[in-house]
């Protein structure tokens, strides 16, 4: 079975995902229609347990990436191996029956790592709903290895489990696009999947790269104008790159100064008192601000222009805008200066 997919997984090399976002949210009955909403992986299912109803699952297509959570009503073992240039991030349920390869969900922080042309046997019992988002893997490592160079020089070729205590960032991030795309499509709107995109690929990335700075960090006297110069240098990078309506990240901050994720972690805690991710916050804040404020409630929306600077959860970005600015999103727009 295996060869065979193989040459699937080959085939499938020079093919590009179309850029658009499908949400399709479907109650399975048989282990073949499971493994038929997944394409994109070369995969067989089985069922296991007793039971009519195999899952419920929810697949989101951004076009660069897919999300894929499942709740498993009765048993089921999937047998695959993934395409090239294909990853993926997943968790699940903690349960002693679950098992990834040769891994368990022994801890509430458990991660999983497929990377690309890996063969898997997984059994998902009853009752576990696992979630895993895909990417590709030569985008994904070499962001990795921006942030983190001495873990990810050389990436795991199997299979792989690791423990991270931001997991429940990842989690909200996952369940905010599915529940933005949900009410998308009761709206009838179309929704543009690059946001989506990068804050899932940020967010995974903080999780699988993370450094183990602690937020409390000082630099040495003679370290300070270097950490000046790096900080104004990605201030710059940030500012130019807003300008042109395109949200940064951390790894396009690493990745233009050719610096670490702790080394910028480092030089930002000296240069304003907080993460390289806080400021990039703030800026982005101060861009939906200056953005409301140059039109009015006839032009846009606030989840618009939420969205356009890269905010999907939309009810902690009213939070964070109104602690600033003290008045809320929606009070800007409609008093347009």
């Amino acid at each position: 079975m295996l060869d065979a997919q193989k040459e699937v997984a080959t085939a499938k090399e020079g093919a590009l995902p179309a850029v658009v976002v499908d949400l399709r949210s479907t109650t399975i009955e048989s282990a073949a229609a499971q493994a038929a909403m997944q394409p994109w992986v070369v995969m067989e299912c089985y069922q296991l347990s007793r039971g009519k109803r195999l899952s419920q699952m929810d697949s989101l297509d951004l076009g660069r990436l897919q999300i894929v959570r499942e709740y498993q009503f009765a048993a089921v073992q999937k047998l695959g191996i993934t395409p090239a240039d294909f990853c993926t991030v997943s968790y699940c349920t903690q349960d002693p029956a679950f098992r990834l390869s040769d891994h368990a969900s022994d801890s509430a922080d458990s991660v999983f790592f497929i990377p690309e042309r890996t063969e898997f046997d997984i059994h998902v019992p009853a009752g576990t709903q696992t979630t895993y988002v895909n990417f590709s893997q030569s985008e994904f490592v070499a962001a990795a290895q921006a942030l983190n160079p001495g873990a990810w020089e050389h990436p795991s070729r199997r299979a792989s489990q690791f423990q991270s205590t931001q997991l429940a960032e990842l989690k909200t991030v996952l369940g905010c696009c599915i529940g933005t795309a949900e009410a998308a499509a009761k709206r009838g709107e179309t929704l543009d999947p690059t946001i989506m995109q990068g804050i899932v690929l940020q967010t995974a990335l903080r999780i699988a790269a993370a450094g183990s700075g602690d937020g409390t960090i000082s630099l040495p006297l003679a370290a300070r104008s270097r950490a000046l110069r790096t900080c104004r240098l990605a201030r710059d990078f940030v500012e130019e790159q807003l300008a042109g309506h395109v949200v940064p990240t951390v790894v396009d901050i690493c990745m233009s100064l050719a610096v670490s994720e702790r080394a910028l972690l480092y030089a930002f805690h000296d240069y304003v008192g907080m993460s390289p991710q806080a400021y990039l916050r703030r800026c982005r804040l101060n861009q939906v601000r200056a953005t409301l404020l140059a039109n009015g409630p006839q032009d846009t929306t606030v989840t618009q222009v939420a969205m356009q600077f890269g905010f999907l959860h939309l009810g902690r970005f009213a939070g964070d805008y109104k602690q600033i600015f003290e008045e809320s999103p929606g009070a800007t727009l409609t008093r347009r200066m």
